[in-house]
Protein backbone atom coordinates (compact mmCIF):
# COMPACT_ATOMS: atom_id res chain seq x y z
CA UNK A 1 0.00 0.00 0.00
CA UNK A 2 1.49 3.31 -1.09
CA UNK A 3 1.07 5.61 1.89
CA UNK A 4 1.42 9.37 1.65
CA UNK A 5 4.75 9.14 3.47
CA UNK A 6 6.11 6.63 0.95
CA UNK A 7 4.86 8.73 -1.94
CA UNK A 8 6.57 11.72 -0.36
CA UNK A 9 9.85 9.80 -0.14
CA UNK A 10 9.68 8.65 -3.77
CA UNK A 11 9.12 12.22 -4.92
CA UNK A 12 11.88 13.40 -2.58
CA UNK A 13 14.32 10.97 -4.24
CA UNK A 14 13.20 11.93 -7.72
CA UNK A 15 13.54 15.66 -6.99
CA UNK A 16 17.16 15.05 -5.94
CA UNK A 17 17.84 12.92 -9.06
CA UNK A 18 18.55 9.98 -6.73
CA UNK A 19 15.78 7.78 -8.12
CA UNK A 20 16.24 7.65 -11.87
CA UNK A 21 14.58 5.74 -14.69
CA UNK A 22 16.29 4.54 -17.88
CA UNK A 23 18.83 1.78 -18.51
CA UNK A 24 21.39 1.00 -15.83
CA UNK A 25 23.61 -1.83 -14.61
CA UNK A 26 23.53 -2.69 -10.90
CA UNK A 27 26.48 -3.78 -8.77
CA UNK A 28 25.31 -7.35 -9.29
CA UNK A 29 25.57 -6.92 -13.08
CA UNK A 30 21.83 -6.85 -13.83
CA UNK A 31 20.36 -4.47 -16.37
CA UNK A 32 17.70 -2.46 -14.57
CA UNK A 33 15.17 0.19 -15.66
CA UNK A 34 15.58 2.13 -12.42
CA UNK A 35 18.51 3.09 -10.28
CA UNK A 36 18.96 4.56 -6.81
CA UNK A 37 22.10 6.66 -6.38
CA UNK A 38 22.27 8.27 -2.95
CA UNK A 39 25.52 9.89 -4.04
CA UNK A 40 23.36 12.49 -5.81
CA UNK A 41 22.19 14.04 -2.53
CA UNK A 42 24.28 17.17 -2.44
CA UNK A 43 22.57 19.98 -0.51
CA UNK A 44 21.98 20.69 3.15
CA UNK A 45 18.22 20.57 2.70
CA UNK A 46 18.40 17.19 0.96
CA UNK A 47 20.60 15.49 3.56
CA UNK A 48 18.55 16.99 6.39
CA UNK A 49 15.34 15.69 4.82
CA UNK A 50 16.86 12.28 4.18
CA UNK A 51 18.00 12.01 7.80
CA UNK A 52 14.42 12.58 8.96
CA UNK A 53 13.11 9.72 6.81
CA UNK A 54 15.74 7.36 8.21
CA UNK A 55 15.28 8.57 11.79
CA UNK A 56 11.53 8.03 11.58
CA UNK A 57 12.07 4.42 10.51
CA UNK A 58 14.73 3.77 13.16
CA UNK A 59 12.48 5.22 15.87
CA UNK A 60 9.55 3.12 14.66
CA UNK A 61 11.51 -0.15 14.52
CA UNK A 62 14.11 0.16 17.31
CA UNK A 63 13.29 3.16 19.45
CA UNK A 64 16.48 3.77 21.40
CA UNK A 65 17.23 0.07 21.88
CA UNK A 66 20.70 0.09 20.32
CA UNK A 67 24.14 1.45 21.16
CA UNK A 68 25.57 2.86 17.93
CA UNK A 69 24.92 3.44 14.23
CA UNK A 70 27.34 2.30 11.53
CA UNK A 71 27.56 3.77 8.01
CA UNK A 72 29.59 1.64 5.57
CA UNK A 73 32.00 3.58 3.34
CA UNK A 74 31.29 5.47 1.29
CA UNK A 75 27.61 6.19 0.78
CA UNK A 76 26.64 4.99 4.23
CA UNK A 77 28.77 7.67 5.89
CA UNK A 78 26.51 10.72 5.28
CA UNK A 79 23.44 8.52 5.76
CA UNK A 80 24.50 7.48 9.27
CA UNK A 81 25.54 11.03 10.18
CA UNK A 82 22.27 12.56 8.99
CA UNK A 83 20.17 9.84 10.65
CA UNK A 84 22.01 10.31 13.95
CA UNK A 85 21.44 14.08 13.82
CA UNK A 86 17.76 13.69 12.96
CA UNK A 87 17.20 11.11 15.71
CA UNK A 88 18.46 13.65 18.21
CA UNK A 89 16.69 16.68 16.72
CA UNK A 90 13.35 14.98 16.13
CA UNK A 91 13.13 12.50 19.02
CA UNK A 92 15.81 13.43 21.56
CA UNK A 93 17.60 10.10 20.98
CA UNK A 94 21.34 10.79 21.15
CA UNK A 95 23.34 7.84 19.79
CA UNK A 96 26.93 7.69 18.54
CA UNK A 97 27.77 6.82 14.97
CA UNK A 98 30.88 5.55 13.20
CA UNK A 99 32.06 4.52 9.77
CA UNK A 100 34.98 2.82 8.07
CA UNK A 101 37.70 3.81 5.67
CA UNK A 102 38.29 1.72 2.57
CA UNK A 103 42.02 1.74 3.35
CA UNK A 104 43.42 1.60 6.87
CA UNK A 105 45.11 4.75 8.11
CA UNK A 106 48.82 4.14 8.78
CA UNK A 107 49.50 7.31 10.81
CA UNK A 108 47.96 9.15 13.75
CA UNK A 109 45.62 6.84 15.63
CA UNK A 110 45.60 4.40 12.71
CA UNK A 111 42.91 1.83 11.99
CA UNK A 112 39.99 1.71 9.59
CA UNK A 113 37.15 2.99 11.82
CA UNK A 114 36.29 6.64 12.36
CA UNK A 115 34.06 8.05 15.10
CA UNK A 116 32.68 5.86 17.87
CA UNK A 117 34.84 2.90 18.89
CA UNK A 118 32.61 -0.17 19.28
CA UNK A 119 32.91 -2.24 22.46
CA UNK A 120 32.17 -5.88 23.22
CA UNK A 121 28.44 -6.33 23.76
CA UNK A 122 27.39 -3.29 21.72
CA UNK A 123 24.20 -3.50 19.68
CA UNK A 124 24.92 -1.87 16.35
CA UNK A 125 22.50 -0.90 13.58
CA UNK A 126 23.63 -0.37 10.00
CA UNK A 127 22.49 2.57 7.86
CA UNK A 128 22.84 1.89 4.12
CA UNK A 129 21.31 2.96 0.81
CA UNK A 130 20.04 -0.18 -0.96
CA UNK A 131 20.51 -3.94 -1.03
CA UNK A 132 20.60 -5.59 -4.43
CA UNK A 133 22.63 -8.80 -4.09
CA UNK A 134 23.81 -8.40 -0.48
CA UNK A 135 27.46 -7.89 -1.47
CA UNK A 136 27.96 -4.77 0.64
CA UNK A 137 26.58 -6.47 3.77
CA UNK A 138 28.97 -9.38 3.39
CA UNK A 139 31.83 -6.88 3.13
CA UNK A 140 30.59 -4.89 6.13
CA UNK A 141 30.08 -7.64 8.70
CA UNK A 142 33.78 -8.64 8.98
CA UNK A 143 34.64 -4.97 9.58
CA UNK A 144 32.23 -4.80 12.53
CA UNK A 145 32.91 -8.19 14.07
CA UNK A 146 36.64 -7.63 13.63
CA UNK A 147 36.45 -4.43 15.70
CA UNK A 148 34.63 -5.88 18.73
CA UNK A 149 32.18 -8.58 19.76
CA UNK A 150 29.16 -6.62 18.62
CA UNK A 151 25.72 -7.79 17.59
CA UNK A 152 23.94 -6.38 14.55
CA UNK A 153 20.19 -6.84 14.80
CA UNK A 154 18.84 -4.30 12.33
CA UNK A 155 19.75 -2.60 9.07
CA UNK A 156 18.00 0.40 7.53
CA UNK A 157 17.96 1.14 3.81
CA UNK A 158 16.23 3.56 1.46
CA UNK A 159 14.91 1.00 -1.02
CA UNK A 160 14.38 -2.75 -0.85
CA UNK A 161 14.71 -3.89 -4.47
CA UNK A 162 13.26 -7.31 -3.47
CA UNK A 163 15.65 -9.04 -5.86
CA UNK A 164 16.76 -12.65 -5.79
CA UNK A 165 20.14 -13.14 -4.17
CA UNK A 166 22.51 -16.10 -4.48
CA UNK A 167 19.78 -18.64 -3.76
CA UNK A 168 16.80 -19.19 -6.05
CA UNK A 169 13.54 -18.11 -4.47
CA UNK A 170 15.19 -15.95 -1.82
CA UNK A 171 15.87 -12.23 -1.92
CA UNK A 172 19.19 -10.79 -0.84
CA UNK A 173 17.36 -9.35 2.17
CA UNK A 174 16.12 -12.84 3.14
CA UNK A 175 19.66 -14.18 2.80
CA UNK A 176 21.09 -11.42 4.97
CA UNK A 177 18.52 -12.26 7.64
CA UNK A 178 19.33 -15.98 7.48
CA UNK A 179 23.12 -15.57 7.36
CA UNK A 180 23.52 -12.86 9.98
CA UNK A 181 20.21 -12.63 11.82
CA UNK A 182 19.78 -9.05 10.65
CA UNK A 183 16.31 -7.60 10.11
CA UNK A 184 16.34 -5.25 7.14
CA UNK A 185 13.93 -2.31 7.18
CA UNK A 186 13.35 -0.14 4.12
CA UNK A 187 11.65 3.21 3.75
CA UNK A 188 10.11 1.91 0.50
CA UNK A 189 10.41 -1.15 -1.72
CA UNK A 190 10.13 -1.81 -5.45
CA UNK A 191 6.39 -2.45 -5.18
CA UNK A 192 5.89 1.08 -3.86
CA UNK A 193 7.81 2.48 -6.84
CA UNK A 194 5.71 0.35 -9.19
CA UNK A 195 2.48 1.55 -7.59
CA UNK A 196 3.63 5.15 -7.83
CA UNK A 197 4.42 4.76 -11.54
CA UNK A 198 1.08 3.05 -12.13
CA UNK A 199 -0.70 6.18 -10.99
CA UNK A 200 1.25 8.46 -13.35
CA UNK A 201 0.46 8.07 -17.09
CA UNK A 202 3.73 9.77 -18.10
CA UNK A 203 5.62 6.70 -16.85
CA UNK A 204 3.74 4.22 -19.04
CA UNK A 205 6.88 3.09 -20.92
CA UNK A 206 8.92 2.76 -17.74
CA UNK A 207 6.14 0.79 -16.10
CA UNK A 208 6.38 -1.99 -18.68
CA UNK A 209 10.13 -2.30 -18.22
CA UNK A 210 9.67 -2.29 -14.44
CA UNK A 211 7.13 -5.09 -14.59
CA UNK A 212 9.42 -7.23 -16.74
CA UNK A 213 12.35 -6.62 -14.42
CA UNK A 214 10.25 -7.47 -11.37
CA UNK A 215 9.04 -10.64 -13.06
CA UNK A 216 12.60 -11.69 -13.91
CA UNK A 217 14.39 -10.84 -10.66
CA UNK A 218 12.04 -10.03 -7.80
CA UNK A 219 10.74 -12.32 -5.07
CA UNK A 220 7.80 -11.30 -2.89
Amino acid sequence: MLSERKKEFIEFMMSADVLRFGSFVTKSGRNTPYFVNTGNYKTGAQIAGLGKFYAELVKECCGDNFDAMFGPAYKGIPLAASAAAALYNEYGIDKPYFFNRKEEKDHGEGGSLVGYKPKDGDRVIIIEDVITAGTAVRETMPVLTGAAKVSVSDMFISVNRCEVGKTAGKTAVMEVCEEYGIKVHSIIDVRDIHEYLSGNPEYKDVLGAMEKYMSDYCVF
